[in-house]
């Protein structure tokens, strides 16, 4: 690993931390109310009014979603919508392995209906709109991704990233973008639908989907988080079963509850995830997450493997990973792109290679545009989409290096600066301000995630008193560090699926987060390790 240098930062005591987190939200209204009329979303009323006079005619209408957390619960978000009102919709989520990503040709080949609309895909869907313009079908398109330079002729494309898009909050995931249309829909219809009912849902996805959580995101997440821990509703019975904790976080949801979700698009189908988030009954919820859970431990071992193997093709000395291995997974090449980034720091792409066809995933690191450098090697391109900080693509794998070499040849232009990952450590706490107080200031600051992390603190030069490996694999670390000579008080932190060691000089500088950990109905402080210097 490369030497890093320790940032300066402040010593805080418990005000200054609570000014520097209130400072976080200044400029930003959490106020529900604020949420912008869906009719700003350019084409979205004229998409609810094609839909209200399918449903009047009784015309057959067909929903296209996606296999990720935020395009699951999207597509139980419109399925209980159409549910409540009694209306049969004909529900597909594409696929990974089969079908794509999409609305592709592929999906509608099984589709037999006169209004297709989709949820969390679509903008790039070309050559679909195409098929379905032939077909008499009209398309409705409901995206969050970055559109492309030409976009789908499709009947309507409601996506708060077109550039002539009046919507003022842009960062919104795809469930988001799916409720605020259904919010049209219900009042062109002219019906009694509290659309606050999905809160819980829309809190799932804007977490899994790492949505900035501020402004009208951060108020959505704070209400669904609540809801769920009252909800009566199947899943979020199953989730709160199986969190024991007096109170669901965003943490929870990130850690535990997306990932197994997302699990089962990534190895099998998105539909055993999507009939878990329907469940009507608690048994049916239970044997549905049971089979999530039973998936995301195959995740995880599949993820280590291709991770191994991964490292191996990295080449370290250019500004840009890319790696491409023949029959990858590629439901976890987005996972390993994140794990090489942890390890290099810089962004990487991950390909899987079947049948001389390469798809694959990136992730980016501090300012660095890999949406933007994506685009520039369009040429050896079949297909990507995506933002700043992650994006998917596929190619020929005969193209594979001249992409690689491309790509890395664009990367000389960023600045080195650009490279540099974002610091979140905010300052150094004295040990006598670790306790319960702290821990309750940390909390009125929640829900954490993208846009307002979890504050970081750093332990400097500490004498390492201890290093013991825990757990039935012994794959977990706990630490006793002594953070000052003058003191003869130690601190306990743990490193969860991470093996560390006494380094040789006894001192060790880290990162770490203040959390609570509930056990038995007791509570205490936990400190984890996020980072070893």
């Amino acid at each position: 690993m490369p030497t890093r240098i320790l940032p300066e930062v402040p010593l805080l005591d418990h005000t200054a931390l609570g000014s520097f987190l209130a400072s976080r939200f200044e400029s930003q209204s959490e106020k529900l109310s604020d949420i912008p009329h869906p009719s700003n979303l350019k084409d979205a009323q004229k998409g609810a009014d094609r839909l209200a006079r399918a449903i009047r005619n009784h015309e057959r209408i067909a929903l296209v979603g996606d296999y990720d957390v935020d395009g699951v619960t999207s597509t139980a978000i419109v399925k209980r919508f159409f549910d409540l009102i009694s209306y049969p919709l004909i529900t597909t989520i594409p696929n990974r392995f089969s079908d794509g990503y999409g609305v592709s040709k592929n999906v509608l080949e099984r589709l037999d209906a006169d209004v297709i609309f989709t949820v969390d895909n679509g903008i790039n869907a070309i050559e679909a709109a195409e098929v379905c313009k032939t077909r008499g079908i009209d398309l409705i398109i409901t995206d969050h991704h970055t559109p492309g330079d030409t976009l789908p002729n499709a009947y309507a494309i409601i996506n708060p990233k077109q550039s002539d898009c009046p919507y003022p909050f842009k960062e919104i995931c795809g469930a988001q973008v799916g409720w605020l249309f259904m919010g049209l829909l219900k009042q062109e219809l002219n019906l009694s639908i509290d659309m606050r009912q999905f809160f819980p849902f829309l809190a799932l996805a804007i977490i899994a989907d790492v949505m900035p959580l501020v402004g009208i995101n951060r108020a959505i997440v704070k209400t669904g988080l609540d809801m769920m821990q009252t909800s009566s509703l199947s899943p979020f019975v199953m989730i709160r079963d199986f969190l024991n904790r007096s109170a669901v976080s965003s943490e929870d949801i990130a850690f535990q509850i997306a990932p197994r979700i997302n699990s089962a698009g990534r190895l099998e189908d998105a539909s055993i995830a999507l009939e878990f988030l329907m469940a009507d009954t608690t048994e049916k919820a239970y044997h549905q997450f049971e089979l999530l859970t039973a998936l995301n431990t195959l995740r995880k071992e599949t993820e280590a493997q291709t991770t191994a193997e991964a490292m191996l093709h990295v080449n370290p000395k250019e500004q840009i990973i890319v790696v491409a291995g023949e029959h990858w997974n590629e439901g976890v090449v987005g996972i390993v792109a994140s794990r090489l980034v942890n390890h290099f720091q810089k962004p990487a792409i991950v390909l899987s290679v079947h049948n001389g066809i390469a798809k694959g995933s990136g992730r980016s690191i501090g300012n660095v545009d890999l949406y933007s450098l994506i685009k520039s090697q369009e040429k050896h391109l079949q297909k990507f989409g995506g933002h700043k900080m992650a994006a998917g693509l596929s190619m020929s794998s005969d193209a594979i290096e001249a992409f690689r070499l491309g790509i890395n040849e664009a990367a000389k232009q960023i600045n080195p600066a650009d490279f540099i990952p974002h610091s979140d450590i905010i300052g150094e706490l004295e040990h006598e301000m670790i306790n319960f107080q702290l821990l309750e200031l940390l909390e009125r600051f929640e829900p954490y995630g993208e846009g307002n992390p979890r504050p970081r603190f750093l332990i400097r030069e500490a004498d390492v008193v201890t290093v013991k490996l825990f757990g039935s694999d012994q794959s977990h670390s706990r630490l006793e560090l002594r953070p000052s000579r003058l003191s003869p008080k130690t601190l306990e932190l743990i490193a969860f699926r991470r093996t560390l060691e006494c380094p040789e000089n006894k001192k060790m500088s880290c990162s770490y987060t203040v959390n609570k950990n509930e056990w038995n109905g007791r509570v205490s402080i936990q400190l984890m390790v996020e980072r070893v210097f």
